[in-house]
């Protein structure tokens, strides 16, 4: 198959934006210790949505049966999220790259990572309602505004990634940890009766006095969409550093800590929001203020500081420090989930950074509709989906893997994953159908209440009893018999976008016959997952092989494709519409079932223009796939035309390089020939006069000059035929031989040339460097100083002579914003004619060849510039104006292990460079 670079924009191809949202975290980029990677990660834990639910709950339920729901919802929060973060730890990916591996499939995860950015939205949402809250009261601010304010204010914090949100998080996290815990001791120690008030608490109806367990139930369905709160610790976690014997220790602190120990420092800080709501509530409050962080924190600082003001200043700055520290959390995260999401439905990848912006504004709208005011009905139904996620994605990490079903290994790259796997599907649709069906009140009051235990009890057994039903088959699509066993800091490079990656990131493309990287996997269009094909052999193979792949519209499965659109379209209307109508607060039952026979109609009407709609979407992706089938053959068609050229190219160019060796060695070895049997006649008829008695002093002496002379001559034949041979050799061997490294490039420009004074004495040329000091390379500097030799001597050559003594030669050089070297040397000589322009960096031309030129040195020059170098070079140039060379080339050479390509003897023309 033709290869096509791939072109990612800076957003994408700089990984301190993208931070490896879709990879494998490489080895190089994992450079902080363990123990910043958990501060930063535990950062995340400031949600004041924990104080919120903890207030919530106790209001409803009780503090005997909140308490009890909270410990127990703790515990099995930290049991199902210590393998999710010990094996993204382990294996270096997030949480929606371990799902992949873990039982969902290519496309399976698709779900799990609408689940998870899910999840970052509405979070990012509560606390975006929280923070403006606190600007109301503290500045007046209308909450719309503060909405609009808090949302945009997270975006330059999260645009470069975990770099700059480590060193936010440890910036803000003294001062957070003193503000919450100081107004605690202040509180205990001036009202000491508040604690007796909190444990005694029964709820707002005062019937919630005992332990009641359907209470208990309803508060932990509440909890338990905490769960998905490993998957952001997690996003941290991948990038902890290899495990050795010499960290093992803080590995495991940081992994243990951050990781499923997250829920510990929540659990307490839902336990103080329940303590604050009683506090506030004995202050005076209504029960909607009582639930609202702010206002639980201006009563608490009303218990250190005393002065109301005051007390309301320091709960705005507590606020706002939390907010900032949770919401960069969940909207990194929220970019990594949708960042996954898309670049499986659409094969397109505009870089992490759009959907940080895309998952902040649907944070702002829901916000905007009030979603803080229905807290508790949004998080339980939110958690009966996520529960069922997490439970089918421990039973295969704790289970499966162990017992041999799953591969003991997580492999996230498409090339290697069947598109859906049902262990991990099916397990959490069948439990997401069950708990919703439970918490809708199907299986009576009891199911009702414990919904959350009965989704995660029937993800988990149904996740394995599907597993053993399939054997594992759907696990894995192909073996990696590439990279597998590959070092991990081994760099491969990628065959499309032609950068390189370590190993892990790595997959064998048959359909493109190379080394190809994980993300361009991904995106990739054409291939339509050859590589999992199971016919291998035969003339399906080789006609794949040659791109001729037929696309056949098929009925079914464009009715399936409308259907399973329809029916998520319909999901997602059927959300909208059921969350607009909690939002609105109707307590006239009249109104509320004439508003629900509305709003059924409406959502009818809705649904019948949107299947037409995605009928159309439909057809038109049909039509597409159809024109990309007919553009991948025109495509195959023109590579074998392309392949055809270049060889009958390749023939041409040998024999005009065998035509110009000849011709250039022809005179020189001729001259040698002629010269050695001129010699060989001279030493004869001396050897006769000898044997005559004749050779006498006048007879010795001419034989001697003649000797003399026909040694110059052959020593200086010789000599060019040797130089033409280290030309034709030099074309093919530097490449091979020379490794990348780093380099200054003025320290080697000034080198190269102080090697070259005697020459630009003798050409009276004065030289001028223009290349600031600290530009470093990576790559090849004894190619790059074959280049400035060259050109330097081309110009002492051709620019300067008898007429034109002297001159200036001026080397200017500087890195753009795109990393690529511009690299000039400027002469003010005699200048080149416009008709020969075209042909100085062809093989063999010269205008001096009388004079010494071999027409080898701008040649060379161009090899080197465009194959080792990976560049371009062109001239500008005006007779009796001088020249200007100007060089193109990146900074950091690519690395190159193919031989066909590093062999530069044969001219080869621009076709046959793509």
């Amino acid at each position: 198959m033709l290869r096509v670079k791939r072109e990612y924009q800076s957003w994408v191809a700089k990984e301190s934006l993208e931070d490896y949202a879709l990879r494998y975290a490489a080895s190089s980029y994992r450079r902080w210790s363990p123990a910043t990677v958990a501060n930063t990660a535990i950062g995340g834990i400031s949600f004041l949505a924990l104080e919120a639910i903890g207030a919530s709950i106790t209001l409803s339920y009780g503090f005997q049966n909140a308490m009890l729901a909270i410990v127990v919802v703790s515990i099995v929060i930290f049991v199902v999220s210590f393998p999710i973060a010990y094996w993204c730890s382990v294996a270096n990916v997030d949480i929606d790259l371990l799902t992949r591996g873990a039982g969902f499939g290519y496309i399976g995860s698709t779900i799990t990572s609408l689940i998870y950015a899910t999840f970052t939205f509405i979070f990012f949402a509560i606390e975006t309602a929280i923070w403006a809250q606190a600007l109301q009261l503290a500045f007046g601010l209308s909450l719309p505004v503060g909405y609009l304010l808090c949302s945009l204010v997270i975006i330059p914090l999260v645009f470069f990634g975990v770099t700059s949100i480590n060193k936010l998080q440890a910036w803000t996290q003294p001062i957070w940890v003193v503000m919450l815990v100081a107004p605690f001791g202040f509180i205990l120690v001036k009202d000491p009766a508040l604690l007796t008030a909190w444990t005694a608490y029964a709820g707002l109806d005062g019937n919630s006095g005992g332990i009641n367990l359907l209470m208990v139930g309803a508060a932990s369905g509440v909890l338990f969409s905490l769960v998905a709160q490993i998957g952001e610790q997690a996003d941290y976690l991948r990038f902890l550093p290899d495990r050795t014997t010499t960290n093992r220790r803080a590995w495991w602190t940081a992994m243990l800590t951050a990781g499923p120990g997250w829920i510990v420092i929540g659990a307490l800080k839902v336990a103080a929001g329940s303590l604050l709501a009683v506090l506030a509530l004995r202050m005076g409050s209504s029960a909607a203020q009582a639930v609202e962080p702010v206002h639980m924190f201006v009563h608490a600082y009303q218990q250190v500081v005393g002065d109301p003001v005051l007390a309301v200043a320091l709960a705005a700055i507590f606020v706002t420090v939390s907010q900032v520290k949770i919401n960069v959390t969940n909207a990194y995260s929220g970019s990594l989930a949708w960042s996954n999401c898309f670049v499986r439905l659409a094969h397109y990848h505009p870089g992490r950074v759009v959907w940080l912006v895309f998952n902040v504004v649907i944070a702002l709208l829901l916000s905007l509709m009030g979603i803080f005011e229905t807290l508790e009905a949004v998080l339980s139904v939110y958690s009966s989906v996520a529960i069922a996620w997490i439970g089918a994605l421990v039973a295969d990490l704790v289970v499966l893997k162990r017992t041999g079903i799953s591969p003991r290994y997580i492999e996230f790259k498409r090339g290697h994953l069947y598109n859906f796997n049902p262990v991990g599907c099916g397990g959490t649709v069948i439990a997401a159908v069950v708990a919703l069906l439970a918490y809708a009140g199907v299986f009576g009051a009891a199911g009702r209440a414990f919904f959350g235990f009965i989704a995660l009890g029937v993800s988990f057994v149904s996740a394995i009893a599907i597993a053993y039903a399939t054997r594992g088959r759907y696990y894995i699509a192909r073996r990696d018999e590439h990279y597998r066993d590959r070092p991990v800091p081994s760099l491969v490079e990628c065959c499309i976008c032609e950068r390189e990656y370590e190993a892990p990131d790595m997959t064998h493309c048959p359909f493109y016959s190379g080394p190809l990287c994980s993300l361009c996997c991904g995106l990739e269009l054409h291939c339509h997952d050859y590589c999992k094909q199971p016919a291998s052999t035969g003339a399906a193979s080789a006609a794949a092989a040659d791109g001729v792949l037929r696309f056949q519209p098929h009925v079914l499965r464009r009715l399936g494709r409308f259907l399973g659109l329809l029916s998520v379209t319909a999901a997602l209307l059927g959300a909208a519409f059921l969350l607009t109508y909690r939002f609105m607060d109707l307590h006239d039952v009249t109104n509320r079932a004439s508003l629900v026979h509305v709003m059924t109609r409406l959502y009818v009407a809705t649904l019948v223009v949107a299947s037409l709609g995605i009928w159309w979407i439909v057809l038109s992706h049909e039509s597409q796939e159809q024109s990309k089938r007919e553009l991948l053959e025109s495509m195959q068609h023109l590579e074998r035309t392309r392949a055809s050229l270049v060889e009958t190219e390749k023939l041409a160019s040998l024999g005009g390089l065998v035509a110009g060796v000849a011709h250039e060695l022809n005179t020189p070895v001729g001259i040698s020939v002629s010269t050695a049997s001129y010699l060989s006649d001279r030493t004869a008829a001396a050897q006769s006069l000898q044997k005559a008695g004749r050779f006498d002093a006048p007879a010795l002496e001419t034989y001697l000059r003649d000797a003399a002379e026909s040694a110059r001559l052959l020593l200086s034949n010789a000599t060019r035929v040797a130089q033409l041979v280290l030309n034709f050799k030099q074309l093919a061997v530097d490449r091979i031989s020379e490794a990348r490294r780093r380099f200054d490039l003025r320290a080697l420009v000034e080198d190269t040339l102080r090697d070259l004074r005697p020459r630009l004495e003798e050409a009276g040329a004065e030289v001028r460097i223009d290349i600031a000091p600290g530009i470093e390379l990576e790559s090849y500097p004894v190619a790059l100083a074959q280049v400035v030799t060259n050109l330097a001597i081309n110009s002492t050559q051709h620019a300067f002579d008898a007429e034109r003594p002297g001159g200036c030669i001026t080397v200017h050089a500087h890195v753009g914003d795109d990393d690529e070297v511009r690299l000039e040397l400027i002469d003010d000589g005699r200048g080149i004619e416009p008709a020969l322009q075209a042909r100085v960096f062809e093989p063999f031309f010269t205008t001096r060849r009388g004079a010494g030129g071999s027409g080898l040195g701008l040649y060379i020059v161009n090899q080197i510039v465009t194959r080792q170098l990976g560049g371009t070079i062109a001239l500008e140039s005006e007779p009796g104006r001088g020249v200007r060379f100007v060089a193109y080339f990146p900074r950091v050479a690519r690395r190159s292990a193919n031989v066909r390509r590093m062999l530069g003897a044969l001219p080869r023309t621009q076709s046959d460079e793509h």
